[in-house]
């Protein structure tokens, strides 16, 4: 079950240009900057209220979020929602014929545990589930 909203995932293709807008102009602070190599990007979590906006850059064009803003170009990438236990989400959702791109978790941004729904089960958004490492 959905806890809150972790955070929303923005495909930049710059992070020090998208952070002068979400850092100094919506006045975001900087909670968190780590490259993922994992996971192909590089990513800097900004506070909002209880949540994070997320901003993800690719480390090449093969990765994810690279294929991404080929695609789709800049812009939202995913909807992260916080979970108490990842796996139980995972095992519930795929008995509900949800598709997962992810069978089972792996760490995340700041050793926290995700997987991703497929966003052809999900209304079209790739949403993220998530449990703070600090959880």
């Amino acid at each position: 079950m959905f806890g809150a909203i972790d955070h929303i995932g923005v495909a930049v293709e710059d992070i020090d240009e998208a952070l002068k807008l979400y850092s100094e102009q919506f006045e975001m602070a900087i909670q968190y900057r780590e490259t993922v190599p994992e996971q192909g990007v590089e990513a800097v979590l900004l506070e909002v209220g209880d949540g994070h906006v997320e901003l993800l850059r690719p480390l090449g064009p093969d990765t994810p979020v690279g294929k991404f803003i080929e695609n789709r170009g800049v812009g939202m990438h995913h909807v992260a929602y916080r979970v108490v236990d990842v796996a139980a989400e995972l095992a519930r959702f795929k008995s509900l014929g949800l598709e997962l791109i992810d069978e089972t978790p792996r760490i995340g941004i700041r050793n926290s545990t995700v997987a991703f729904l497929h966003p052809k089960s999900t209304g079209g958004v790739l949403v993220e589930l998530v449990t703070p490492a600090d959880h």
